[in-house]
């Protein structure tokens, strides 16, 4: 999850106007229309329309500030997208960019991939690394993405003397302001291809397997999103690369009930060791056992608290804690002579208990 404050450069008490004017600034700094050519500054202008879109809204920067996640469905949920973003601050003034729609008739950029990755409890508190394929386009290994049948050369197309794009002047509400568009004449390409490649032709991609790395920090939970910028589909004829996003499934325990990062584990006692009191043994999240020491007396839901040994906080420092139920249980079937010992407590203790049905003791 990005740290979507930093990213705006405001603190985490700032105000929707301050919000509103940082990402506005940062929005015309950073969208690739101001920055042809520039992959970095595509990805930081996704980074920040992402955390403005969290942050301008209530309710999910509540949920961002309690350490919630966010999935690929909860995302600009509140807009149609970024695009409707950029026309909410500048009236259209910028114009669409691979990937977040508009009217971009230059290579395309690569199309993002979804994957969902299964783990283990143990695997999400402590992180772990994940080998995974997907089908996705990659470069043509014939012409290398370029589009043109080895041997040709593409011809530079003198409108915009090979860059692609041009520069247009337009009124938005915060005056005229210098964007840059397609170039009409080679569709944003600079170039203009003469022998297509007969393998991809002319794409200069082609649908194939890619295979990665996928490092899973600690912490994650069910809903936390990764995105690996860059990793998914080829562009066309050398556009930049779409992103791989990744969410993660947290398979059940039968040791553990998670509750963000502390765990609950329930330990059945009986009536005796509750009241005599007993050492018993709890799985630690990595397998190991600790030792727990029930009191005398201890009353049944009796909670006890071992500190920091839940689940590794995503992204921050510390871990939850691990908190142990105490259920005791009543005894279902005595003999005789246990029935006769615990009528005499009872007796001693001022209770007047039922009288003896069938079917609940043992002969």
């Amino acid at each position: 999850m990005s740290e979507y404050y930093r990213v705006l450069g405001v603190s985490k008490d700032a105000t929707q106007d301050e919000i509103r004017k940082a990402f506005r600034s940062l929005a015309r700094e950073t969208h690739p229309d101001a920055n042809p050519g520039d992959a970095e500054a595509e990805a930081r202008f996704r980074d920040v329309a992402e955390a403005y879109e969290v942050l301008s809204d209530p309710q999910k920067r509540a949920k961002y500030d309690r350490g919630e996640t966010f999935g690929g469905q909860d995302l600009f949920s509140q807009f149609g997208g970024i695009e409707d973003i950029l026309q909410q601050f500048f009236g259209g003034g910028f114009g669409g960019f691979g990937g977040f729609g508009g009217n971009r008739g230059g290579p395309q950029r690569g199309q993002d991939v979804a994957l969902r990755i299964d783990l283990d409890l143990s695997e999400a508190a402590f992180g772990i690394e994940r080998d995974v394929e997907f089908s996705a386009l990659t470069q043509c290994e014939v012409c290398h993405g370029s589009g043109s049948e080895p041997g040709h050369d593409s011809v530079t197309c003198p409108t915009c003397a090979g860059h692609g794009r041009v520069q247009a002047a337009r009124q938005t509400m915060l005056g005229t302001m210098m964007t840059v568009t397609d170039c009409p004449d080679c569709s944003g390409t600079g170039s203009r291809i003469d022998h297509a490649c007969t393998v991809c032709h002319g794409e200069g991609r082609m649908r194939g397997t890619r295979s990665l790395t996928v490092e899973i920090p600690a912490g994650v939970d069910t809903g936390t999103r990764l995105r690996l910028s860059g990793k998914g589909g080829a562009g066309q004829r050398g556009a930049p690369q779409g992103d791989v996003f990744v969410d993660m499934s947290v398979r059940s325990d039968d040791r553990f009930e998670r509750v963000g990062d502390d765990l609950h584990h329930r330990v059945s006692v009986g009536f005796t060791e509750a009241t005599f009191g007993i050492d018993v043994e709890i799985p630690m999240l990595d397998g190991e056992m600790e030792n727990l020491e029930i009191p005398p007396g201890t009353q049944p839901e009796s909670v006890f608290r071992l500190a920091k040994k839940g689940v590794p906080r995503l992204q921050r420092r510390g871990r939850g804690d691990l908190l142990v139920h105490i259920e005791v249980a009543v005894p279902t079937n005595l003999d005789a002579d246990a029935e006769s010992a615990l009528r005499d407590y009872a007796q001693k203790q001022g209770e007047k208990p039922g009288a003896k049905k069938r079917g609940l003791f043992r002969r």
